[in-house]
């Protein structure tokens, strides 16, 4: 059953090296993150399931030892998804997954084996419920690592402009993430975060379905928007 999960943003830009000069903006992001990936491993799971989002429908399975680069924004920079040296090398990660493969090599992780999971904004929200229940049986004891970015449309200078509809979803995705209330993530407008570009709806509703009758409860650890995206980190326990 799922024992703990731990919810991150998943923009390139919280790697350092992406970020180059700009990367003390996301400081704060950054050690929220890993105070989330403490309660991870406090947690003592039996097996780590990442989840974040893809560009298809998915779910796609990323076994351990999957790899990823950064190259694609001129970082001469690899990862790879926990320990496993032997997976094909025509598995790839997508960056979502790139960056927990990132923020799990930063901060020593080896407490359980680790897999990935994509899923993407076209899997409607029962599919994933049923995904994320599927993932609470992958062992006795499952912690999850849920990638995602809230909306892009925070500012006039945000990927997705300036939308007055925006801070009051990311209000109740903060909400919602920081007290680990099931329905109101499986109930979020589907329609509307598709049109605030939010990427991390489906991999909430999966944890949401991984986390019935596990009465867990969550605890906000941070909630921003620079660069006009909404950034939430937030910890079930």
């Amino acid at each position: 059953m799922l024992v703990a999960a731990a919810v991150c943003p998943c923009p390139p830009l919280l790697v350092p090296d992406v970020a180059a000069g700009a990367a003390p903006e996301l400081d704060a992001a950054r050690a929220a993150c890993t105070d989330a990936l403490g309660v991870l491993a406090a947690a003592r799971p039996g097996r780590l399931v990442v989840v974040g989002p893809v560009d298809s429908a998915g779910p796609e399975t990323y076994p351990e030892g999957t790899r990823g680069s950064f190259r694609g924004f001129g970082v001469d920079l690899d990862v790879r998804l926990g320990r496993d040296e032997d997976t094909p090398v025509e598995h790839r990660l997508p960056y979502s997954l790139a960056v927990a493969a990132w923020l799990l090599e930063r901060t020593g992780w080896s407490d359980a084996p680790v897999e990935g999971l994509g899923v993407g904004d076209r899997l409607v929200p029962e599919r994933c419920a049923r995904t994320g229940r599927g993932l609470a049986t992958r062992a006795e004891r499952v912690a999850l690592l849920v990638m995602g970015d809230a909306s892009a449309c925070r500012t006039l200078k945000a990927p997705g402009y300036l939308d007055e509809r925006a801070a009051p979803f990311d209000a109740e995705v903060a909400r919602a993430l920081g007290t680990a209330d099931l329905a109101a993530l499986t109930t979020l407008d589907t329609g509307l975060a598709r049109e605030l570009k939010v990427s991390g709806l489906a991999p909430w509703q999966v944890l949401a379905g991984a986390a019935e009758g596990a009465d867990l409860g969550g605890s906000l650890l941070y909630e921003d928007a620079p660069y006009g995206v909404g950034y939430v980190v937030a910890t079930w326990s």
